[in-house]
C-alpha cells in the first residue's frame, strides 16, 4: 500500500538499526528466535558453542526491526537486542 503522503512521526516510529548479540555461552540451540522472528533476519549457523549445541546468527541485518521478540522469546535469557541509540 502506498501513502500519498507521510505521516508527520513517520522518523520515530520506523525501525532504527539494531544489534542483535547471542551469548554463546547461554544459548542451547532450540531455535525459536529463528524460527518467530517476523523477518527472518536470524539463521541458525553451523558454528557450535562449548556444550555442542547449534547457534544462531544474524545473516541479514538490515532486515532487523530491532523489535526485540528474539530477546521476549528466548527461554534460557541468551540473546540481547541493543538499539542504534545504546539502550538495551
Amino acid at each position: 500500500m502506498k501513502l500519498w503522503r507521510k505521516p508527520f512521526d513517520h522518523t520515530e516510529v520506523s525501525a532504527k538499526p539494531a544489534k542483535v548479540v547471542i551469548n554463546k555461552d547461554r544459548c542451547k540451540g532450540c531455535g525459536y528466535c529463528v524460527e518467530f522472528c517476523p523477518k527472518g533476519a536470524l539463521v541458525m549457523s553451523q558454528e557450535m558453542n562449548a556444550k555442542g549445541y547449534l547457534l544462531p546468527k544474524m545473516e541479514d541485518p538490515s532486515k532487523c526491526l530491532g523489535c526485540g521478540f528474539c530477546e521476549a522469546i528466548c527461554p534460557d535469557f541468551g540473546i540481547c537486542v541493543i538499539s542504534s541509540d545504546g539502550k538495551e
